[in-house]
Order: C-alpha cells, then structure tokens, then sequence
C-alpha cells in the first residue's frame, strides 16, 4: 500500500513540474510574438489640450488631431516630435492655425531623434516621445509652450 502512495506521489511531482515548464515556455513565446498587439497608442496632454486621433507613420510623420479647451481662442505658431521633449527642430506653422474654444484641428510634423536627424522605423515598431506645440492665447497675446507624451506604434 505505501508503495503506490509513493509511486502517484512521484507521478503527480514529475508531470507537475513538466506542465509547470510548459506553461511558463508558452507565456514566454505569446509576450515576445504579441508583444506590439499589447501596447496601446497613447497620447497624453495637459488638461486643456486632447488628442483625438494620433499616429506616427514610418517615414517619421505625427499626425494628430488636436482639441483645445483653453478658455479662448488660440493660435498654434509652432510644431515639434522628438525623443526628448526639446523646444529645439520645431516646425513653425505659417500662417498660425487659429482654433476657437472646443475646436480641433489635424495638423502634422516631422518626428526627430535627440540629436535632430528624422525618425525612421518599419510599421509596428513603438515610438517613444514627445510632442510639443507653441500658441498664442488671442486674448491675452501671451505665448506658451505645451508638451504631451506619445506611446504610439508606428504605421
């Protein structure tokens, strides 16, 4: 009698840790071969300001579609992507998209790396940066400068 207790004890052991092994293989291989299907696109900007639609091409090219909620009209004087949120590479919007309250606007511009030269990747690869705007509040004619960060798989 204690031979067979011992004998499915061993069983149980041996074909557990095999089906534990398997287990973990598989994970392994489904997060490495899905790993782009699980990354969602984010866009994330301060509170006045959302995006409803944003994405890198890969040739380098954001295109987003800005909505402004600040509380009056703005001018958008200046557009810039890069890796390391800096005011430096950006593109000047001329003449200066106007966007009332509540408005949205779909402009583009030209990712960049931290050292100035374009952002080029295949589709599906993950584009980790920033995107910086400048504007012009029409009321008041003060300047400012926003900055959102962007987690977007390339197109």
């Amino acid at each position: 009698m204690r031979l067979s207790g011992q004998s499915a004890m061993e069983y149980l052991t041996t074909y557990g840790w095999a089906i534990l092994i398997i287990a973990v293989v598989a994970s392994v291989f489904a997060v490495l071969l899905l790993r782009n299907n699980i990354v969602k696109n984010v866009c994330v900007l301060p509170a006045e300001f959302s995006c409803i639609r944003a994405y890198v091409q890969s040739n380098g090219t954001l295109v987003i579609n800005l909505v402004q909620s600040t509380q009056s009209p703005i001018n958008i004087t200046a557009l810039g992507c890069n890796t390391n949120a800096t005011v430096l590479y950006m593109t000047h919007v001329s003449p200066p998209v106007t966007l009332q309250i509540g408005n949205n606007a779909t402009e583009s511009v030209a990712c960049k790396y931290r050292n100035g030269t374009a952002y080029t990747q295949p589709p599906g690869t993950l584009f980790k940066g920033y995107f910086i705007f400048n504007y012009t509040d029409l009321q008041t004619g003060f300047p400012h400068t926003e900055t959102g960060t962007l987690a977007e798989v390339t197109t």
